[in-house]
């Protein structure tokens, strides 16, 4: 366990209304069994996560929302916590939101929060999508073909030259009205009219519509990076991951990710904060090509969700490393950790009830005890063989490997919590459902509730038909791709 001094209380800050967003209870446990006392500026009650124990208090966030544009009610909010705190404290945004906000109101912060240093509204700037696109251009990172249409003709242009079907986005999704109809951050369109559709909608977005060529998910298309940087974006510890299985299924957050260092990734990472001169915690997300190369699709600048993947041996993250770099404190140097599993317990349920498949155990790769980012488990077969004396240590040794988002022995309300939620969120759907559904339709309401097997078991026999190669193309032209992921979870998950 790295010794460090603990004095100094970090406040976690999540904005947006996800009660299920695992990521803010990961921050708190992290801190939290340093001996670091910690508070969360969330919604009314927190959610599970207010259930944990490592958890000081839960203050509510400014009252009635908050306007991106004008953060002066998180000031005044975030000025009331720190007076009953009491002391100067680490503040650590969750989402997007809260680090844009954050940030235009840092230099009123400074005497009651310690925040990385993060000037020209930088925050902003990378997370909007229109203008990542022109820094990659700039800095020659790769990114999937984008446009940028000024008209519904030139959406519907630009639609049929990039090939359907297309990604739409919006270049500022923070700016979304909430329960706005048909209005995501993201979504998939199959035809021109869709396109032009879209755009006519641009102003009640509230910002750029993005047409960007379609790169197509698989199984091994989805990766990220999460890095912690000292000012002039000097790495205090940083790493590259897969996605194995997300929900909502291929488009959604990491439900199941494995840590897998990989040079281009973290080229591409590392490239971009020293650029950036970035201080503080970033997340970015990758997808492979058809072609093998690694395509920036976007930049949060805050901790992912699955942030604590990126835990070497001693517990060390990117959120701990934060802390000792904004106290004053020297950040160890990392030791092991690639190999390590993230699981998020209910989606990754999910995903595999949707079809998904969850991935292999991995052979165990002995740590390098340089720190070095070493041989990916996977590249080990026949690792885990040998005889029963010799599998029991591996097995604990793999056990220990895996990092689950809710349940944790020393920490169990949380996850009961988000169990109970859950399971009466899906009770409730399931009686809204029924009770307007006739006796003698109740059989087809049932069939609906079967039918996600249904279509995983489809889309296995699908990809085993064929050769490896032409798998992927037979399945798209059999069936059309639908035109976004599953509406059933998105009040489950924050994009």
């Amino acid at each position: 366990m790295h010794a460090y001094l603990n004095h100094v209380p970090a406040v976690v800050l999540r904005l947006d209304r996800n009660p299920f967003h695992h990521g803010t209870l990961g921050a708190v446990r992290s801190l939290g069994r340093k001996g670091v006392e910690v508070h969360a500026v969330v919604e009314a009650g927190g959610g599970p996560m207010g259930r944990s124990r490592y958890l000081r208090a839960v203050h509510p966030g400014p009252l009635g929302g908050l306007d991106p544009e004008a953060p002066e009610a998180l000031l005044e909010c975030l000025t009331e916590v720190s007076e009953r705190i009491g002391r100067p404290a680490v503040l650590i945004a969750m989402d997007d939101l809260s680090a844009i906000a954050v940030s235009r109101v840092a230099p009123r912060l400074r005497e009651r929060f310690r925040i990385p240093h993060q000037p020209d509204n930088l925050p902003a700037r990378v997370a909007d999508k229109a203008e990542l696109s022109r820094l990659c251009a700039r800095w020659d990172v790769p990114h999937p073909e984008t446009v940028i249409p000024a008209s519904g003709a030139e959406a519907a242009e630009a639609a049929w030259r990039l090939g359907l079907p297309v990604i739409a986005k919006w270049s500022r999704p923070w700016l979304l009205p909430s329960g706005a109809d048909g209005l995501r951050s993201t979504v998939l369109l199959h035809t021109t009219a869709e396109a032009r559709r879209l755009y006519e909608r641009s102003a009640e977005a509230g910002s750029r519509l993005l047409l960007q060529r379609f790169l197509p998910a698989g199984a091994d298309t989805d990766w990220f990076f999460h890095g912690a940087f000292a000012r002039g974006g000097r790495p205090l510890l940083a790493g590259s991951g897969r996605k194995e299985l997300s929900w909502p299924v291929r488009t959604g957050l990491t439900a199941v990710g494995r840590w897998l260092p990989d040079p281009a990734v973290e080229e591409a990472g590392l490239r971009l904060a020293e650029r950036l001169g970035y201080q503080g915690i970033l997340d970015l997300d990758f997808r492979r090509d058809e072609s093998g190369c690694f395509r920036l699709v976007d930049f949060n600048p805050r901790p992912g969700a699955q942030f604590r993947l990126f835990a070497d041996s001693a517990g060390l993250d990117v959120v701990q490393a934060m802390y000792l770099d904004l106290t004053g404190q020297q950040v160890p140097q990392p030791s092991g950790g690639p190999g390590r599993v993230f699981v998020a317990e209910n989606y990754a349920l999910l995903a595999r009830i949707r079809g998904g498949s969850m991935p292999r155990r991995p052979a165990v790769v002995p740590a390098d005890p340089a720190g070095s980012a070493g041989t990916s488990a996977s590249s080990a077969p026949g690792a885990d063989r040998g005889t029963a004396t010799e599998r029991a240590p591996r097995r604990a040794v793999e056990r220990g490997r895996v990092e689950t988002a809710w349940f944790a022995a020393d920490d169990l309300l949380p996850f009961l919590a988000m169990l109970g939620a859950l399971l009466g969120r899906g009770a409730g759907k399931g009686v809204r459902a029924l009770r307007g559904v006739p006796e003698q339709g109740r059989r087809t309401a049932l069939a609906v509730v079967r039918a996600p097997r249904q279509r995983g078991r489809n889309q296995s026999e699908a990809g085993s038909t064929g050769s490896a190669g032409s798998a992927g193309a037979a399945g798209s032209a059999s069936r059309p791709v639908p035109p976004g992921a599953s509406a059933e979870p998105d009040e489950l998950v924050t994009r």
